[in-house]
């Protein structure tokens, strides 16, 4: 077994909904964050997703959740782009950065929109041919959120509230440090080493020079590591499906088991032209998980760790796999709560034990 010093667990939920009633859906997902505050999680983390049910619009929830929250940090894994406009996004996310006191984490990722032809008109302004969809688009967010003057030292712009010097607003100091990319082939991870963006990886990568996912994820965090360019230390943070089932009832553990068999197979073989790898999921007694978990050479390689929960499952069985998690397994990674008030195990059970 490896020695792992995981100082940051995190979760992301997908922050799924039923058709005929969204609303239900957000305030679980929000009950999600709170649960997860009071467990001792050191951030929260939600999909973006479009013209699925599930949250569209990650700035928009994540402003809701600085009012139910108030230590976990929030984030966002990952926003595409090429949906965005880097001008208005950025005033979204300095917003957000600002109601939430500086906990604001904002994955992001380049390339055109998955549906742009299916939302054709509805979308595009102009000939998609036209438009950057490449890594300048992200920058370009990031610049947005630096806090740069526009124009020069006489330029200004008046209102009805006085004249002021202009600049995107609101200006939320740090936030460009805490800019993430979600990195899945290496030129990515090289553009998001030199521009000095931190490092989101998954249970999802790409494959090139070789067929296993860890040896590839491995290669990407060196190259990450070679490329930083910024005096700072850089973050990276692994995404893992962890399912603990041990305080999980009979039904619930069976309905884990057939969710990782049904996807199984993708994990088999590289998939698609890309070559895409899979990890298979970690579904299983906390014990099991633990030694799984330290079996992983990428885990050593880093101090975040981040939960990724499973899809349209209902808010007790997410509590209970952040529970069981966040108390039976993340201190055996080294994680220590940075709470005062730790969660621990019913009295009387040592951690591990069975209940």
């Amino acid at each position: 077994m490896s020695d792992l010093n995981i100082k940051h667990i995190a979760f992301l939920t997908p922050g799924n909904y039923p058709d005929e009633n969204p609303a239900a859906g957000f305030e679980r997902t929000l009950e999600l964050f709170s649960a997860g505050e009071k467990l001792g999680y050191d951030s929260a983390w939600v999909r973006q997703r479009h013209l699925e049910r599930a949250v569209s619009s990650a700035a928009t929830f994540l402003a809701a959740a600085t009012q139910r929250t108030q230590r976990i940090g929030l984030g966002a894994a990952v926003i595409q782009m090429g949906y965005e406009n880097p001008f208005r996004l950025a005033e979204d996310l300095a917003t957000v950065d600002i109601l939430s006191n500086g906990r604001l984490n904002v994955g992001l990722s380049a390339g055109e929109p998955n549906h742009g032809a299916l939302l054709g008109e509805r979308f595009f302004d102009t000939d998609p041919d036209l438009v950057d969809f490449s890594h300048a688009r992200v920058a370009r967010l990031r610049r947005n959120l630096a806090g740069e003057w526009l124009g020069d030292e006489d330029t200004t712009v008046e209102s009805a509230a006085g004249k002021v010097r202009p600049r995107v607003s609101p200006y939320a100091p740090g936030l460009t440090d805490r800019l993430w990319y979600g990195g899945g082939s290496r030129r990515s991870i090289e553009w998001a080493g030199r521009n000095g963006f931190n490092l989101l990886i998954g249970n999802i990568t790409t494959g090139e020079g070789t067929d296993d996912h860890r040896e590839a994820q491995l290669n990407q965090i060196a190259l990450f590591r070679e490329h930083w360019a910024e005096a700072r230390a850089p973050r990276i943070a692994v995404g893992r499906v962890i399912v603990p089932t041990d305080s999980a009832d009979a039904a619930t553990r069976q309905r884990y088991r057939e969710f990782a068999e049904g996807r199984r197979a993708r994990t088999l073989a590289p998939l698609g032209e890309r070559r895409v790898l899979f990890l298979p999921d970690l579904v299983g007694p906390a014990e099991q998980i633990v030694e799984q978990l330290h079996a992983d050479p990428v885990l050593a390689q880093v101090s975040e760790l981040r939960l990724e929960l499973p899809y349209d499952l209902p808010f007790e069985n997410y509590q209970q796999i952040l529970e069981d998690f966040i108390v039976r397994i993340a201190p055996e990674l080294g994680w220590i709560a940075a709470s005062a008030s730790s969660p621990s195990l019913p009295s009387g059970l040592p951690r591990g034990a069975e209940v």
